[in-house]
């Protein structure tokens, strides 16, 4: 009987302590990978990777009647994550085009964060793109200002300057400013275009980033 009880109490704690070890966002990527096998994803797709303001525009595809779009934006995403899930989230597919929105949430989880590390998990997982996709195009959305995040604007800005110093020199890459589309006569961000929580956009505010993004979209 002992033993028993001892097989039993080992085989508990190998399962609790298996499903403490998933990662972050495990379940997110699973949940990807369940969906592309209910629908074999399609060929030459425009394919969204980020965060929650990809997450949560989920009829993105209305803003892009002529375009496949393959959303997999994920909440809370930082640029860690990307990269950690880069496998999963690019060996699926075989888009004509990458639109990644994230960064946001790397100064979010560590205030004292410097651009240039952020910077840098982004090169990181642009590389991990190019490896497989060469000559395809990559485009980065800039980071927005969220009036909830107005604090660690002057990092994000910067990220978003040298990221965009980075895209301009890369082939078949664009860096997306859709910063001054969201500002009012004044330059100052409109609020307007907030839910509540001062950091997700309304639908009038993803109104003015499909309308920003179209030009570059293939």
């Amino acid at each position: 009987m002992k033993k028993i009880l001892s097989a039993f109490l080992l085989l508990y704690f190998a399962l609790f302590f298996s499903q403490e070890k998933k990662p972050m966002f495990w379940q997110d990527i699973q949940n990807f990978k369940k969906a592309d096998q209910e629908n074999t994803p399609p060929k030459d797709a425009i394919l969204l990777i980020g965060s929650s303001s990809f997450t949560k525009w989920t009829d993105v595809a209305r803003y892009f009647p002529d375009k496949t779009i393959i959303n997999r934006g994920f909440g809370g995403s930082r640029m860690t994550d990307l990269n950690d899930f880069a496998d999963d989230l690019l060996d699926p597919y075989q888009p004509k085009q990458i639109i990644i929105y994230c960064g946001d949430n790397d100064f979010a989880d560590n205030h004292d964060l410097k651009a240039k590390v952020v910077v840098k998990r982004f090169k990181t997982f642009y590389k991990k793109i190019r490896e497989r996709f060469p000559n395809i195009e990559v485009d980065y959305i800039s980071i927005k200002y969220s009036p909830s995040r107005e604090i660690l604007w002057p990092q994000m800005k910067e990220t978003n300057k040298k990221i965009a110093a980075f895209m301009e020199k890369e082939p078949h890459a664009e860096f997306i400013d859709i910063t001054k589309a969201m500002e009012d006569s004044n330059g100052n961000v409109r609020k307007d275009l907030f839910l509540e929580d001062m950091l997700h956009i309304t639908p009038e505010g993803y109104e003015i980033w499909a309308k920003v993004m179209k030009p570059y979209m293939k």
